[in-house]
């Protein structure tokens, strides 16, 4: 099996389980290409049907790409590239698994990403930008480019209107999150997510709000990505809430993955929670 027929077996798993003929985790050993193998054991866990952790119908994938001293971005915000070309491809193949791909204002405003998959075969993902306050111009590519439907998730009031019932082409500004300046609610995102029909779903960024997702306990799986780079000084990775013992630390079952570029490190919290 080449990679490309490994891929290929993928998107048909994710997303068009009831009539592929590929069956898991039975044909993956038939592998005898290392780069088709790894392929097969990192998203086997993405798009195999299987209950998301604590009972939840939405799964959640989240992604970090970081350097080797846990950076970001530069002081001043700069943040491409970090990860090499083989991370941008791995990033463009988890867009093209998931069902919508979300990220928060501060990522959207400052790096105005397309969030589409062009670096991979596979369909755009619904793109979601949480903009409780309406930070991110009305002239980034997510509000005018038209390449998939666009949620743009801001504070509700006593005027809003409920939920629409599903997703139209577009832009769509949805009110639904509670507000003021503080963290989003996750769990208030990802029920809109759900009642829309988005099931897995891709955190992309940024560092507060996979933090936001992590802290909630709403991660089922995180890719890190760790770039051959010291930045020395910037915006750190995390920013999760202090412990005085490491016994408080989270520990997932870990698996390193060596992507070329850079150094995957995937991580399964399903099991803990």
């Amino acid at each position: 099996m080449t990679p490309e027929q490994a891929w290929q077996m993928i998107l048909r798993q994710c997303h068009q389980p009831d009539t592929a003929s590929d069956r898991w985790p039975s044909e993956a050993p038939l592998s005898d290409d290392d780069h088709a193998r790894q392929l097969l054991q990192l998203f086997q866990p993405l798009v195999s049907p299987g209950a998301p952790a604590g009972n939840r119908r939405v799964s959640v994938v989240a992604q970090m790409g970081q350097s080797l001293d846990g950076r970001i971005a530069t002081v001043t915000g700069k943040s491409r590239y970090i990860n090499g070309q083989d991370g941008l491809v791995h990033l463009h193949r988890l867009r093209a698994v998931s069902d919508a791909v979300l990220v928060g204002s501060g990522t959207a405003n400052a790096d105005n990403p397309r969030l589409t998959v062009r670096l991979a075969p596979g369909p755009n993902p619904v793109r979601v930008v949480v903009d409780r306050n309406r930070r991110v111009p009305d002239s980034h590519y997510l509000f005018t480019d038209d390449a998939a439907p666009t949620l743009r998730l801001v504070a509700r009031d006593n005027q809003s209107p409920p939920p629409p019932a599903g997703i139209r082409s577009g832009v769509q500004e949805i009110p639904c999150l509670s507000g003021g300046e503080g963290p989003i609610d996750p769990k208030e995102v990802l029920s809109i997510l759900e009642g829309l029909g988005l099931h897995r779903i891709f955190v992309e960024g940024g560092g507060q709000t996979v933090s936001t997702f992590l802290t909630a306990g709403l991660v089922d799986r995180l890719h890190v990505l760790v770039a051959p780079m010291i930045i020395g000084s910037g915006q750190p990775a995390f920013s999760l809430p202090e412990i005085d013992s490491l016994t408080d630390a989270l520990r997932p079952q870990a698996r390193m993955v060596n992507l070329g570029s850079d150094m995957l490190f995937d991580l399964a919290f399903d099991a803990h929670h």
